[in-house]
């Protein structure tokens, strides 16, 4: 079964080399967990069928290898739904990095695919996802219709 969403060996080392660009532990994890997660759910736009079982596999070994135990593509999925993704998304050395390294995944799709997670959270879990990324990604839909609209 072909899968876009495998991980292959050169996104891997996009996402590290995004990873890098953090200047301290804490915001190298940050940014490797924001690429990573963009990457996944931007694999999610597919009429392919996804085998989630053998990506989660891959994933979280990519995840173990490169950042250690505690971590999942699970959990990086739920740091992306938390208010901490904001400091990265809004950081112009991430944005730099992302748009750099990961350019299969337009910067310009980081709130769609933020507000994907949000979805997939909610529908999973039935919890109400208003707050600080929802929040983010209203503002982000504003700024982009004036910029449009020339308002």
């Amino acid at each position: 079964m072909k899968n876009s969403l495998l991980i292959d060996t050169a996104t891997k080392e996009k996402i590290l080399a995004v990873t890098r660009c953090g200047t301290t532990v804490s915001e190298a994890t940050g940014f490797f967990r924001v690429a990573l997660g963009l990457h996944y759910l931007s694999g999610l736009m597919t009429k392919e069928t996804l085998d989630f079982k053998r990506l989660d596999k891959e994933y979280n070994r990519f995840i173990y290898h490169a950042i250690g135990k505690g971590h999942s593509i699970t959990s990086i999925l739920q740091y992306l739904s938390g208010e901490k993704v904001i400091k990265v998304v809004e950081s112009a050395r991430f944005l730099r990095a992302f748009s750099d390294y990961c350019d299969a995944v337009p910067v310009d799709s980081i709130p769609f695919l933020l507000g994907l997670n949000l979805g997939v959270a909610k529908d999973l879990s039935g919890i109400d996802v208003r707050g600080p990324v929802a929040d983010w990604i209203e503002r982000q839909r504003i700024l982009r219709e004036e910029r449009e609209g020339g308002v």
